[in-house]
């Protein structure tokens, strides 16, 4: 069982940069490929990017590729999502995902979520 807490949403404006966190519990958090995906108000959950077990993969939305950067630190059990260059488009409500299998762009793949944190950009 992996439980996931998001943190570092926040409101900024257009050009503006954030860094969400998401804490994992468990000792098994170094062999889960992670995700962040966003939902905005009145529009389906999107991917947003992933990373695997180790680190060395990444894989990005071409909606975000150059402007956010995802990292993790097995060490600490946590996962982050630099984000720069911010957008009124990246307003959403951004959920960090766990699975035990390579890591995808699919959410429905995710075996675990977080409850989500809000990001407001403003013009």
């Amino acid at each position: 069982q992996v439980q996931l807490v998001e943190s570092g949403g926040g409101a900024v404006q257009v050009g503006g940069s954030l860094r969400l966190s998401c804490a994992a519990s468990g000792r098994t958090f170094s062999s889960h490929a992670m995700g962040w995906f966003r939902q905005a108000p009145g529009k389906e959950r999107e991917f947003v990017a992933t990373i695997s077990w180790s680190g060395i993969s990444t894989y990005y939305a071409d909606s975000v590729k150059g402007r956010f950067t995802i990292s993790r630190d097995n060490a600490k059990n946590t996962v982050y999502l630099q984000m720069t260059n911010l957008k009124p488009e990246d307003t959403a409500i951004y959920y960090c995902a766990a699975r035990t299998q390579v890591t995808t762009t699919r959410g429905a793949k995710y075996d675990y979520w977080g409850q989500g944190t809000q990001v407001t950009v403003s013009p």
